[in-house]
């Protein structure tokens, strides 16, 4: 299904999260797709149930799923609207954030350069390593 980085500074149960929104947001899982049970996902991943729980919790929280007791858990239909806001709030946080790199000196050539590695890793293609080396304080 996916995979989680054990090692990862970022809690597992946040990288649960990201991943399923992913799949969510992509419709690898469908509007109103029953999502795995907590106890199939904790022992497929080989994980506490209680991380699996406090994700689907926080996914439930930001509306990405709902939960119907006795059922299990389910994909939310994804409005256009929320969408909509989602993709304003991502923009206004691209531009406030090429600001500031602007701002510390960054080139913007760079910063295009980032957009493009962002965008490989969405394809899952390879990232530079070097260059993420170079730039990890910014």
């Amino acid at each position: 299904m996916f995979e989680l980085d054990f090692r990862s500074r970022q809690p597992i149960y946040e990288q649960l999260v990201e991943k399923m929104k992913e799949m969510i947001i992509h419709e690898i899982w469908k509007p109103n797709e029953q999502l795995p049970s907590v106890r199939m996902l904790a022992k497929q991943l080989t994980i506490n149930p209680n991380t699996i729980q406090k994700a689907y919790r926080e996914l439930e929280h930001q509306g990405f799923i709902y939960s119907i007791p006795g059922k299990g858990n389910f994909v939310s239909p994804q409005p256009k609207t929320a969408s909509e806001e989602k993709i304003e709030a991502i923009r206004r946080d691209i531009v406030r954030l090429a600001a500031e790199a602007l701002f510390l000196g960054v080139a913007k050539e760079e910063v295009l350069q980032w957009i493009e590695q962002a965008e490989q890793g969405e394809r899952g293609g390879k990232t530079n390593d070097s260059f993420d080396e170079r730039h990890k304080n910014v």
